[in-house]
């Protein structure tokens, strides 16, 4: 599979848009402001953008009442001005807590109120703005069943999360709310309590409207394409809305041009899964382009996960990405029609 040239072929926002579903990235400030072809590659391929770290809490509330929004802002101008969705990622996670957070010992109702005030501060000043929130990422335990031991879960107690999506609907009662994960992507344990716990929560009348499945994958392993739709439609018939949020599929170093073409495979057959799924409303990748992965950094020997090069050029991943966008216009999904729909 050769790649594509970019200018001949509609764009894979235009493409997604005709299927009813978002497409998008995760985006840093830096080379938002610093890259221009960073930003006109974002813009014409991608219709949805989501905060990549300057969201998080460390990032956005270093000290305690004190925020740093300039990164958000930046990410949020863009996207209004370039007709994209935003997604906000993400209010509470055990990884994100800045020193102030850790370096003293609160009581229950102290970090209740430390929550409250948070999410209240940033989903209030995106009021409008933010499209759907990820509220709790990555809250299970992996190798346990339950919830993982955190700051959160040991002061507050496992209702820390319904806590969280009451106090982010208060702040912004459009907003979707998603509760994110990895490892959930199939039908396993993990899964399996995942469904358990949103279902509960729902049942408790706990405000959440969907869950985002992370897909870090390596090229050549990860699940069957029937697995993911049969994991997302389980979801989707509890009435939540499902969006592949963090998808990147590494290859082992060095990469060649069959490892491309195998990734490729996998790309298509993940976008065809979360086009067969009944309430699939985006797939966004873990970054934009090769240049600026996490990838390298965090998996030692691997690299190349996202649909474009280090030179902007899109890879045949990108263009398998695009045959498996491509129908017949009258074949066409009107944006809103699949599920909630992307046009949140």
């Amino acid at each position: 599979m050769l790649a594509a040239d970019p200018s001949t072929n509609p764009p894979l926002r235009t493409l997604a848009g005709a299927r009813g579903i978002g497409i998008g990235a995760a985006v840093a400030p830096g080379p938002l402001a610093n890259d221009p072809a960073y930003r006109a590659t974002l813009a014409r391929e991608m219709n949805m953008i989501v905060a990549e770290n300057c969201m998080k809490l460390h990032q956005i509330q270093p000290r305690q009442g004190q925020y740093d929004f300039a990164g958000a802002d930046a990410l949020a101008a863009f996207a209004a001005s370039n007709n994209m969705r935003l997604r906000g990622h993400t209010l509470v996670w055990h990884q994100s807590a800045p020193g102030w957070l850790k370096d003293r010992q609160w009581s229950r109702a102290e970090l209740l109120n430390v929550l409250s005030q948070h999410i209240a501060t940033v989903v209030g000043r995106y009021k409008g703005r933010v499209c759907c929130w990820d509220v709790v990422n990555e809250a299970l335990d992996d190798k346990t069943p339950g919830l993982r031991t955190s700051l959160w879960h040991d002061v507050i107690g496992p209702d820390y999360l319904d806590h969280a999506f009451r106090f982010a609907h208060a702040a912004d009662p459009r907003a979707k709310l998603f509760y994110n994960d990895y490892g959930t992507e199939g039908l396993n344990r993990k899964s399996d309590e995942q469904y358990a716990m949103l279902k509960a929560m729902l049942a408790r009348g706990v405000p959440v409207h969907g869950v985002g499945f992370q897909c870090h994958f390596v090229f050549d392993s990860y699940p069957a394409p029937e697995t993911l739709v049969s994991n997302m439609n389980r979801f989707a018939d509890l009435g939540l809305e499902t969006q592949i949020t963090e998808l990147d599929l590494r290859i082992s170093t060095p990469v060649t041009p069959e490892k491309l073409e195998r990734q490729a495979r996998a790309y298509g057959e993940i976008f065809r899964a979360a086009l067969e799924a009944r309430n699939c409303t985006a797939v966004l990748t873990w970054g934009l382009t090769d240049k600026y992965s996490w990838v390298p950094a965090f998996f030692k020997g691997f690299d190349a996960g996202l649909l474009f090069d280090k030179d902007y050029a899109p890879k045949p991943a990108h263009d398998a990405v695009h045959q498996a966008l491509s129908i017949d216009a009258d074949l066409a999904v009107p944006p809103g029609s699949r599920g909630a729909g992307p046009k949140l």
